[in-house]
Formats: structure tokens, C-alpha cells, sequence
């Protein structure tokens, strides 16, 4: 959850600038700083997890790019279960099963690809942990 948290603030930050309807700037604004309160609410919980040893800097937007690439295909793989689950067209089923497939190939491809580069250590909680918390603190400070 704080994964997609910081994930979702920074792409919020990055995009803001760019938003010119005066309502949907407000919506953005709000979202700032709800998903900034959120996480900071949440940053206490993770005082006892280890500095990652992996250590890219702010710069290395990597690890963020990857991240919201994993979240979306992620959230693809769960809408696509349920528009399966809910369509009564056989044909219409056999196409958004087809493109679940794919979406599940995605997302393996995308979490080896964080694996592999110490973006995503999904079997290492401590240090899953440290990295979300990191995160975090730098979505805030964006």
C-alpha cells in the first residue's frame, strides 16, 4: 500500500504542473496532500526497518518509472478478473481473457525486471520495508 502511495504522490507531483483545468488542479492539490498525510501517518510504522542497500539517487527516477508500471499492471490483472467474472458474451470472455494473459506476462516481466535490479525485493520484507519507507519519504519531499 505505501508502495502505491509514494508511487501514486509522485506522479501526482510530476503531473501537476501540467494540469490546467482550474477544478482538476484543485482535485490534484487535495490529493497531494492527502496522499502526503497518508504516508506520513504511516512513516512511523517503519522506524525498525534496515537502510536498503541499495542506494540510487533521487534522480534515478528507475525504481519509481518501474514501480507505476508494475502497479498498472497489477490493478489490469484484478479489473480483468472481474470484467471476466461478470460478462455474460462468450466471445467478449474469450477476449478479455486473451488480454489478461497478457497482462499477467506483463507484469512477470515487469517484476523480474525489478527483482533482478534490487528495485523490488519481494522476498526480503525487511529490506521491502526500508525501500517503502524510503519511498515515501521521498515522495513527500518532492
Amino acid at each position: 500500500m505505501v508502495s502505491h502511495k509514494q508511487n501514486s504522490l509522485m506522479d501526482f507531483k510530476m503531473n501537476f504542473p501540467h494540469v490546467n483545468d482550474p477544478t482538476l488542479r484543485g482535485l490534484y492539490a487535495e490529493a497531494i496532500k492527502g496522499f502526503e498525510m497518508n504516508l506520513k501517518e504511516l512513516l512511523p510504522y517503519f522506524q525498525l526497518a534496515p537502510v536498503p542497500t541499495r542506494n540510487a539517487s533521487p534522480e534515478d527516477l528507475t525504481a519509481f518509472f518501474a514501480a507505476h508500471l508494475l502497479i498498472c499492471a497489477k490493478t489490469s490483472v484484478r479489473n480483468y478478473a472481474i470484467a471476466i467474472a461478470e460478462t455474460a458474451t462468450p466471445s467478449l470472455r474469450a477476449t478479455l481473457t486473451k488480454q489478461l494473459v497478457k497482462m499477467i506476462q506483463l507484469h512477470s516481466k515487469v517484476f523480474y525486471f525489478m527483482l533482478e535490479r534490487g528495485l523490488y525485493p519481494s522476498y526480503n520484507l525487511e529490506q521491502l520495508l526500508a525501500n517503502d519507507a524510503k519511498n515515501a519519504q521521498m515522495a513527500i519531499q518532492m
